[in-house]
């Protein structure tokens, strides 16, 4: 039985990957990446809680010629970063004092009281439970079973 094949093209950055065939059987047909839906729930976002936010900018900044936009948020300075392409993020002081930075992925849900509460159900701890963005949607923050910190997101308007 074939697991997978990678296959190498050229063309647009869709198309330049290449494509994932996968049979899950011998009956099964390939079924191309582009023709199929890749994850229910994709990560959208990802977030610099840090204790120190300069230093953080100054070296993403350098690192990989990131962009940054500070703006004012009711309860904090939030720092947006402009990767180019590809999932974007954020950054700002950490929100817990004492605590080391970390990188928080967000993962967006259709449902996010129900997710919130599913996740709490299935043993996750919520450490930030469902927040308004102005304009922008909500949010929470867990911790899974094993310790690791996941956000949930829901976005405005959908």
């Amino acid at each position: 039985m074939q697991v997978g094949k990678w296959e190498a093209s050229s063309g647009d950055l869709s198309e330049r990957f290449g494509k994932i065939d996968i049979n899950f059987g011998p009956n099964k047909s390939p079924t191309p990446k582009r023709n199929r839906k890749i994850m229910a729930n994709p990560f959208v976002h990802i977030e610099l809680n840090t204790t120190d936010v300069g230093k953080a900018k100054s070296f993403y900044g350098s690192l990989f010629d990131w962009k940054f936009n500070d703006m004012q948020m009711p309860e904090v300075m939030y720092t947006t970063i402009d990767v180019g392409e590809g999932t974007g993020g954020g950054m700002l002081k950490h929100p817990m004092p004492g605590a080391p930075s970390v990188w928080i992925p967000y993962v967006v849900v259709d449902d996010l009281a129900a997710a919130t509460e599913k996740a709490r159900a299935l043993g996750a701890q919520v450490v930030k439970d469902i927040t308004e963005v102005p304009n922008m949607g909500w949010f929470s923050i867990i911790l899974d079973p094993t310790g690791a910190a996941l956000g949930l997101w829901k976005t405005a308007g959908t």
